[in-house]
């Protein structure tokens, strides 16, 4: 029998357990990040490795899965760093645009609001003095630069070895527990290698449907450059929730900001919340479905987390490593009631 001292000591424990081990994956990103970014990645080219391994040796199938994925990566950040810098060309087009109606604002602030001239001065004023320390900020760029481009490096060679040298891990797990569990371990190997690659296939069919609504809507409203607009919108839907922000204040940006046009404004908001209404309720159903065997409410917590401890490669890591969690979870009789509380499945008496 659990006594009230013991209960209490064990919730401390636990309290004080969890946030020593979110501490430490926050300081330990530099490592970790990348590392698991490169387990989930070699979980998702897993399947095509082993195809080429029928035809090839496989360092040499490992090495062509790490630049496939290299090359796709770099695509995705060209169409970025494309459409930042349209962007940049039209900001001339923008200030020109959007000057009068920033005035118009400050007049209805002025009237409608409290607020008066000494406030609008002061809020230059504090956004001065936040472009007086330029210096330091492009330093601080720089150094988070060059440590983006080490990570980002450095998970294309861990993707590497971990396609290479998978079956050494895989010996190591199934040495580490006794050999009447060695069946139960097999069983979690194989059905945890499956949600990553299970989870991209339904994301990539439902971003390829996302990008054809988005160019349908966003081209009848008048937005430039709305293939491309749209394309990366429907990408952006990797990062959960947060996404569907990022892609709607950029289709903004190119629509509503260069043209000045309120009836361009009012078909994006119309193309993004009817997209985001089928995707809900249509799409996400079907084509993404089953996949990941987690309940919708605890991807939210778990997306929440994955933001507090590593920013937005968090949010997306979030939904396949609490899917691989839940598989595993649920294959362990001793902690099989957790996984039938984050599992979206219902379970019988």
């Amino acid at each position: 029998m659990i006594t009230k001292k013991k209960l209490l000591l064990y919730g401390t424990a636990l309290i004080l357990g969890t946030y020593f081990l979110f501490l430490g994956l926050t300081k330990a990103k530099g490592f970790f990040a990348p590392l698991l970014t490169a387990v989930i990645l070699s979980l998702v080219v897993l399947p095509l490795s082993q195809l080429m391994e029928k035809k090839m040796k496989r360092p040499l199938a490992a090495i062509l899965n790490s630049l496939i994925l290299f090359i796709i990566s770099v695509g995705l950040m060209a169409l970025v760093s494309y459409q930042i810098r349209s962007f940049a060309e039209d900001w001339p087009q923008i200030e020109e645009t959007m000057t009068p109606k920033i005035e118009q604002f400050k007049a209805f602030a002025l009237k409608h609001t409290p607020l008066d001239q000494e406030d609008i001065k002061e809020a230059k004023n504090n956004s001065s003095e936040m472009g007086s320390g330029t210096g330091d900020r492009i330093k601080a760029f720089m150094s988070g630069l060059s440590s983006f481009l080490a990570n980002y490096l450095l998970t294309f060679v861990y993707v590497f070895f971990l396609l290479n040298y998978r079956q050494i891990f895989k010996d190591f797990l199934m040495r580490m527990f006794p050999d009447e569990e060695r069946d139960t371990v097999k069983t979690i190997i194989t059905k945890s290698a499956k949600v990553a690659p299970q989870y991209l296939l339904g994301k990539l069919i439902l971003m390829g449907l996302l990008a054809v609504l988005y160019s349908i809507g966003l081209g009848i409203s008048g937005v430039n450059n709305f293939i491309l607009v749209s394309v990366i919108a429907a990408v952006l839907t990797l990062i959960p929730y947060v996404g569907n922000v990022i892609g709607f204040t950029m289709a903004v940006a190119f629509g509503f900001l260069t043209s000045g046009d309120t009836t361009v404004l009012i078909g994006i908001a119309l193309t993004f919340t009817v997209t985001q209404f089928v995707e809900s309720y249509v799409l996400q159903p079907y084509v993404v479905g089953e996949r990941v065997d987690v309940h919708p409410f605890f991807v939210i917590v778990a997306v929440i987390l994955g933001n507090m401890v590593w920013g937005i490669i968090g949010m997306i890591l979030a939904i396949p490593i609490m899917g691989i969690v839940t598989v595993v979870l649920l294959n362990i009789n001793e902690l099989k009631p957790f996984g039938i509380l984050f599992s979206k499945k219902e379970f019988s008496e």
